[in-house]
């Protein structure tokens, strides 16, 4: 007797169900995203009038219909995709809310913009429009961008929209000193916000083409392989382009973001701390250099190493910073309370640049490390996207767009505490400001296509006719 068996050859690799899609997960994360920002404006209410708001329902159906709307076109478009981003992105930016909204509360602040503008308008409706349209753009780029591969052909042409975008405040009005926005009408834009994604998709195409000649060194000196000189030329130029940003628009914050894009993403792409030192040698000599004979710099410089000199203050006519680190020391560890702060006495942009002064004096050092770590999650799970892609153009446009955020947390919160120069960018998610919300609604995004195809199984491959003939005969 013989056994016929026939086998049907199937190279069946991980199939759908094989992976879970962690949207469930997700839909759970994103209730308690929208429950806690609705329990602070809540407790908002109660601080500040002894009742709940009267636009409490409003601001829950909108938190709700913000989340709901996201999660649904991730299910359907980008079911393998990060399971922690949007949660994330939706907690901060319902807390955000919240925060702009307390400040609105404030009477000095009525004050104050009546005394200067004749009026004052809230921010937290215009806020509330700038983070649907975020949400637009987030949904149209999951509709739109089934592969990020695509952006690959674009490399140049994003080289030349940013360019045209950095200069391009140059040709309107200075506020408060820095030329970083675009007024057209009753439009206003930072096209700075933009131009981080923008940008990042010019580094990820150049070095995926140039990283191998990039990564060459000519000697070794004190442990470190020093690239050849001609290999030099793209740091030197996108160095002196920074300080083109920082000279002509005096724009600090732009000018540290463009230029510590590129280190991160060159250092990634080479895998050379030659780079890294070369970034920041030249980052320090720049700055430094820029700040001998621009005021505005020189008066930042000030302003950060003597916050509470009463002559500073009057010199550069804002006591912004030392408001801020006493706010800072009066939350303590636990904070003051949800609407029980004086941070408002910061004044003008006490709900943007100083946004996380409000956090540190009413949620404490303890609301401070959460809002922190919930930073750190995004730039965390933006790195694990950029691990875990299959390409070499989405591993360093992740890591690029995760990099250009963790780099804006750090040089915002570090002017708002003084670890740093103020660099006049804002918090993203947190701050009010419309460019900024939209533009990191985008980045996360971009993000998740990333991801959703990183995580997404193989298809199987059509299964061959010969091997469906295949017949194994055993005695």
């Amino acid at each position: 007797m013989s056994n016929l068996t026939t086998t049907t050859g199937s190279n069946t690799t991980v199939s759908s169900g094989g992976l879970p899609s962690r949207r469930n997960t997700e839909l759970a994360m994103l209730v308690f995203a929208v429950l806690i920002p609705v329990f602070a404006y809540a407790n908002v209410g109660l601080a500040i009038n002894d009742k709940l708001p009267s636009g409490m329902l409003g601001y829950g159906f909108g938190m709700v219909l913000l989340a709901g709307v996201g999660h649904l076109v991730v299910r359907r478009y980008a079911p393998y995709a990060d399971p922690l981003l949007l949660p994330l992105a939706t907690l901060l930016n319902g807390l955000g809310l919240v925060l702009i909204w307390r400040l609105d509360q404030s009477e000095r602040l009525h004050q104050r913009a009546e005394n200067l503008f004749g009026s004052f308008t809230p921010d937290a409706p215009k806020q509330l429009l700038y983070s649907a349209i975020g949400l637009a753009l987030f949904v149209a780029i999951l509709l739109f961008l089934k592969d990020h591969r695509v952006l690959q052909r674009y490399t140049y042409i994003s080289m030349a929209v940013g360019l045209v975008l950095l200069v391009l405040p140059v040709f309107f009005k200075p506020v408060n000193g820095a030329r970083i926005w675009v007024s057209i009408g009753p439009i206003n834009l930072q096209p700075g916000e933009f131009v981080k994604i923008i940008i990042a998709i010019f580094f990820a195409g150049y070095l995926m083409v140039k990283r191998d000649a990039l990564a060459l060194a000519s000697r070794r000196f004190m442990g470190l392989y020093l690239p050849r000189g001609r290999d030099l030329g793209p740091i030197l130029v996108i160095w002196g382009l920074s300080l083109m940003i920082l000279v002509f628009e005096t724009d600090l914050g732009t000018s540290l973001l463009f230029f510590g894009l590129f280190v991160i993403m060159l250092y990634v792409a080479t895998e050379r701390t030659s780079w890294i030192v070369f970034g920041l040698l030249l980052s320090a000599g720049g700055a430094s250099l820029v700040a001998t004979f621009e005021p505005h710099v020189q008066d930042r410089v000030q302003a950060w190493l003597h916050p509470f000199s009463q002559e500073v203050i009057q010199t550069t006519g804002s006591d912004q910073i030392a408001q801020a680190l006493w706010a800072f020391g009066s939350g303590g560890v636990l904070g003051t309370g949800w609407g029980q702060g004086n941070s408002d006495l910061i004044g003008f942009a006490a709900n943007s640049d100083f946004i996380l002064a409000t956090v540190g004096e009413e949620m404490g050092l303890t609301g401070m490390m959460a809002v922190l770590l919930l930073y750190g999650l995004i730039v965390e799970r933006g790195v694990r996207t950029a691990l875990a892609a299959r390409d070499p153009f989405g591993k360093l446009l992740a890591v690029g767009l995760s990099g250009a955020f963790g780099l804006q947390v750090f040089v915002v919160a570090g002017g708002v505490m003084g670890l740093i120069p103020l660099t006049g960018m804002t918090m993203p998610f947190l701050a009010s400001g419309g460019s900024s919300v939209i533009a990191n609604w985008a980045l996360v995004g971009i993000l998740l296509r990333i991801s959703d195809t990183a995580r997404r199984p193989a298809p199987a491959p059509a299964p061959s006719p010969d091997a469906e003939m295949t017949q194994v005969v055993r005695p």
